[in-house]
């Protein structure tokens, strides 16, 4: 399950753990070139520029704007982060994705922060065209808005550098002290694996709850943990941004490419302009098909989470 279908006090507490690595990651150099209304970007090392068919696609309306008004929660590491403490140019894997897609339509992503909670009613109310904010796509949001699928992200296993412990799959945590945030859709699932461990002679997982995130990583760097369970995306930015990457690893396992319960991710878009949710679909298509979303995914250290179809609501359940 993506940490936005936390309550928004673990997602603070996640964003306050990756400050540090933020502010040490990310330069001025890292982020994307924006592109004007009808001209060609850099984003993730990749040049991109207007497809004339796809720009065809899109709404009047957004075509004489010249820009797609896009809602965003910030700060919410890896997708939306800040450039600079402090600063109000913004970064992330959702704002490098929407000045490639806006690149590719030939039209500019004007990204406006907001509340994660009035992000849904501000894209009924006709204030915004979209929303990019690591938006869970289930069931009761498509009532109101449609969803272009971009990634699915569940839960994912943190360790220290080099994985010295070994840790492959989920059930190699049995037997084990692991660290978690409190009051987590993480906890939930480590406490749901006790009875597989048991059934396999492996001993309890021995859980450590902490505060915050941030808490739970200087357990692991101390060694009083052999693994954290956190959100896939987050796991893969701490083991690429804390310490130049020399902290942690992110355990890959090839049965949960997404993490986890891993559910889909969305763009979300107003289903008053549906014109736009097909230019956004086909231009994200394009996208993956040349190679650009891997890039930005990869920057971010969560390429693993990527789809590679477009898809539109993709959830079937109410997640």
């Amino acid at each position: 399950m993506n940490a936005r279908s936390v309550p928004r006090a673990a997602a603070a507490a996640a964003a306050a753990a990756l400050a540090l690595a933020v502010l040490s990651a990310c330069s001025d150099s890292d982020a994307p070139e924006p592109a004007a209304a009808d001209g060609p970007a850099s984003v993730a090392g990749v040049r991109i520029s207007k497809d004339r068919t796809l720009h065809d696609l899109l709404p009047e309306r957004v075509k004489e704007a010249g820009r797609v008004r896009v809602a965003t929660d910030v700060p919410y590491p890896p997708f939306e982060m800040y450039v600079k403490e402090g600063d109000s140019a913004l970064t992330g894997l959702d704002h490098d994705l929407g000045q490639a897609l806006g690149a590719k339509l030939g039209v500019t992503f004007a990204f406006t922060p907001q509340k994660f909670d009035g992000i849904v009613p501000g894209i009924q109310a006709g204030k915004f065209d979209a929303a990019m904010s690591a938006i869970t796509d289930n069931e009761e949001r498509q009532q109101v808005v449609d969803f272009v699928d971009y990634s699915r992200s569940g839960s994912a296993v943190l360790v220290a550098d080099g994985n010295p412990e070994h840790i492959a799959v989920l059930d190699d945590l049995c037997g084990r002290k692991v660290a978690v945030q409190a009051a987590t859709h993480q906890l939930d699932l480590l406490k749901s694996r006790q009875s597989a461990c048991a059934k396999a002679g492996r001993g309890s997982i021995d859980i450590q709850t902490f505060p915050k995130d941030s808490d739970a990583q200087l357990a692991l760097r101390a060694g009083k943990v052999v693994a954290q369970l956190l959100t896939k995306p987050a796991a893969g930015w701490v083991a690429k941004a804390a310490d130049g990457g020399k902290a942690f690893d992110l355990v890959e396992d090839p049965q949960a490419p997404g993490g986890y319960d891993a559910t889909p991710n969305g763009i979300a878009v107003s289903k008053q302009q549906p014109g736009l949710t097909t230019a956004i679909q086909k231009a994200l298509q394009a996208l993956i098909d040349d190679g650009t979303v891997t890039k930005i995914f990869e920057k971010y250290g969560v390429a693993s989470i990527a789809v590679r179809e477009a898809t539109k609501n993709a959830a079937v359940d109410q997640q």
